[in-house]
């Protein structure tokens, strides 16, 4: 599902110190907005799904069991 403010939300997670950015897939075209400057300066990931995101934002410690069966059963009645 696509979100709003693209630009607004990558400027403020530059302004932050944040590096990585996670999109919805459906908001590539809209990350055209962001400043050169600013995109250059940022890694950004477009995922499909909130099981993607999860995997990038993730740290590889974490059990994979338990976002499979905390966290996922948690989003998925809301997909």
């Amino acid at each position: 599902m696509p979100v709003g403010g693209i630009k607004e939300k990558c400027m403020a997670a530059h302004r932050n110190g944040i590096k990585n950015v996670i999109l919805p897939k459906k908001n590539e075209n809209d990350y055209t907005d962001v400043p050169e400057d600013l995109r250059d300066e940022l890694s950004v990931y477009f995922v499909n799904n909130v099981e993607e995101a999860l995997k990038l934002a993730l740290e590889d410690s974490i059990d994979p069991d338990f976002y499979k069966n905390e966290i996922l059963t948690f989003f998925r009645p809301k997909l």
